[in-house]
């Protein structure tokens, strides 16, 4: 590999991972001052593999729209998760914020009637991190998730693909809890049999 292909990759590489979100082949193409589009889709392409060889704990993906993101690997994000400096969202912010991507587009009083009016402040949190948008519609406003949404949870930016992939998520969240109680229950049982 010659140098400036070499300086063309590293560049690449460090605006994906400066950048925290996805890039697209534009953004990439002038921070590795590539004029050509498929260059740049070659490159990222080889970086992709490289990443992929080491199996380390970064990955970088392609997205469906065509963009490309540096990541943690979903499967060690959970064990990590309470490292990271700054929480996003708080539990009560984070119910409404999931409420509204399962029910989009749906109505700032719906969302109000259901969650109650905290809600109100989680509506406005949201939208000021960029997460959800706001149309106004007479006196209510319509409510979806935003693109950055749908890229920060590494979901579908199509709302009925993503409300496919939310319901796969809840499911396992809930088998995942009723086997935490099984076997909570089972040795409870256990030890009462033993003692």
């Amino acid at each position: 590999m010659n140098p400036k292909m070499k300086r063309q990759i590293d560049l690449i590489e460090a605006a994906l991972y400066v950048a925290g979100k996805p890039l697209d082949t534009e953004t990439l193409s002038g921070v590795a001052n590539i004029r050509s589009n498929e260059t740049v889709k070659s490159l990222v392409e080889s970086l992709i593999e490289r990443y992929r060889a080491v199996n380390g704990a970064i990955e970088i993906l392609q997205l469906q729209d065509g963009r490309y993101v540096m990541q943690l690997r979903p499967d060690l994000a959970k064990g990590v998760a309470k490292l990271a400096t700054k929480r996003l969202l708080t539990k009560g912010p984070l119910k409404t914020l999931s409420f509204i991507a399962v029910k989009q587009p749906v109505t700032q009083a719906y969302v109000v009637r259901v969650r109650g009016n905290p809600a109100y402040k989680h509506i406005r949190l949201l939208s000021e991190k960029g997460l959800i948008s706001e149309e106004r519609l007479g006196k209510t406003k319509i409510l979806k998730t935003t693109t950055a949404f749908a890229d920060f949870f590494s979901l579908s930016s199509d709302p009925k693909v993503m409300k496919q992939q939310l319901q796969k998520i809840f499911e396992s969240l809930k088998s995942e809890r009723s086997q935490t109680r099984i076997q909570t229950t089972q040795d409870t049982h256990m030890e009462h049999a033993q003692g």
